[in-house]
């Protein structure tokens, strides 16, 4: 591989005392030993640098001999100048273009939920949407719409109500790329230092959100109903951010007469909720419920994702705002830039429209159940108590066993970025039925041996 645009990197200054070759040579030696220009890569032929750089050949010349001297380089005749194997690179500037913290493991056991089933996804069809929208140079020419498109804000209107009974309009729905984008923009216009009451070890993504606007984060309690009135008469909180689809306590959606309760309690002491309705239409082992939204439009924002449904790599989600957070929107969105493929979006709406997403939906909803109760016996043999989060796809099982989180990596076992030592939480979406058994056994093994070793 050649090095063709190494000279946007070499700064020499011609007004200074020192030698341009000199400059040269310092600047090459440096991007090769910082790794910039890695070994055995091929970089520019003499005349073209001199060209590149405005530089003498003469110039050139010396500090590639230089170089070739020090065994840096290494001219190959017939060939060019080459970097020479074997240099010791600098490790901590080259750390400057590498992640050092990334997680190198491989994982045969994939339980991260980062991904859904393949025979849940509808590539080939959603392809087609695609290139039909790629086909129509005339919606490409432009930037997209700040907003978002009106196209999917429309047909996002009709679905929600549909499938979640979302009450809004298409000027009061915001759509971005993740659900987390959508919480930053919001609490843009809440202001900072807010009070938010949460789920704790829920939602980090939105937690982080919260940090970065100096919000004071409160874990509230559930009892067997949802979230507990008096934990969040405790807290007090301006806003509360909840997932109505779980309860942490038992696994199950919280109750509608609590729902009535929450919002009653909200709007009595002027707290705004955030929905987090997280896969809330894919239910498959109980019957849907009416978002919370539906019943307190004015005090409610609701958040709503395609990406388990559709495909987690078109990032996708929307937000349904009060009329109040939409005006105050409205006056600032052009400071917005949208986050979300035109294209994408523009697809998105006609799939919406032709009622393909919803027959997916049914579809899902089919496949899912018949594998939860596949997944459900494999949990039962090896587990003696879970919790099961639907709409999310997980099972939530103690372990009160110290490095669970850790040993399971080291065995190749990636579990829910949720995850502690005292609850580990699998999530059934992406796996195959074989790799599934085989992991949640070793899962138990290490929990059994743990166990054993400390006692």
């Amino acid at each position: 591989m050649v090095i063709k645009m190494i000279a946007d990197f070499i700064s020499i200054n011609k007004k200074t005392s020192e030698p341009m070759y000199s400059q040269l040579y310092r600047e090459l030696k440096a991007a090769i030993e910082n790794g910039s220009i890695r070994e055995g890569e091929k970089i520019p032929s003499i005349r073209k640098l001199c060209f590149d750089l405005g530089i003498s050949k003469t110039t050139v010349e010396t500090a590639y001999n230089m170089l070739c001297s020090d065994g840096y380089i290494v001219n190959q005749p017939k060939k060019g100048y080459f970097v020479e194997k074997g240099i010791r690179v600098n490790k901590r500037r080259a750390a400057d273009s590498t992640d050092e913290t990334a997680d190198k493991r491989r994982y045969k056991y994939d339980f991260s939920g980062k991904g859904i089933d393949k025979n849940c996804s509808n590539i080939k069809e959603w392809r087609k949407y695609v290139k039909d929208i790629l086909n129509k140079e005339y919606l490409l020419n432009t930037y997209g719409e700040n907003q978002g498109e009106a196209a999917l804000r429309g047909a996002i209107v009709k679905y929600a109500f549909a499938t979640r009974g979302v009450s809004t309009d298409s000027q009061r729905v915001i759509v971005g790329s993740g659900s987390q984008t959508l919480i930053y923009i919001l609490c843009g216009m809440l202001g900072v230092g807010r009070t938010v009451a949460m789920e704790k070890n829920f939602f980090p993504q939105a937690e982080q959100v919260f940090r970065d606007f100096d919000y004071r984060i409160s874990y509230f309690e559930n009892d067997s109903k949802g979230v507990s009135i008096e934990s969040l008469n405790q807290i007090n909180p301006d806003i509360l951010l909840i997932n109505p689809n779980y309860n942490s306590l038992n696994g199950k959606p919280t109750r509608l007469s609590r729902k009535s309760e929450l919002i009653d309690w909200a709007e009595r002491n002027g707290c705004l909720i955030i929905e987090d309705d997280y896969n809330g239409e894919l239910r498959y082992e109980t019957h849907p419920s009416v978002c919370m939204q539906s019943r307190s439009p004015e005090s409610t924002v609701y958040i709503g994702s395609f990406s388990k449904i559709l495909l987690p790599s078109v990032r996708i989600s929307y937000m349904a705002l009060p009329d109040d957070l939409a005006k105050k929107y409205s006056a600032i969105k052009n400071n917005y830039n949208q986050t979300t493929s035109k294209i994408e979006q523009l697809a998105l709406a006609e799939y919406i429209n032709d009622g393909k997403l919803e027959k997916h939906l049914r579809k899902s909803r089919r496949y899912y159940r018949a594998k939860n109760e596949t997944v459900r016996a494999i949990v039962e043999e090896c587990f003696d108590s879970f919790i099961f989060n639907e709409t999310a796809m997980f099972y939530e099982i103690k372990t009160n066993v110290g490095g669970i989180v850790e040993k399971c990596a080291d065995a190749g076992i990636k579990l829910m970025q949720t995850s502690t030592d005292d609850v580990i939480r699998i999530n059934f979406s992406p796996i195959s039925e074989e790799l599934l058994r085989e992991g949640l056994k070793k899962i138990r093994e290490i929990s059994v041996t743990q166990e054993n070793a400390r006692e």
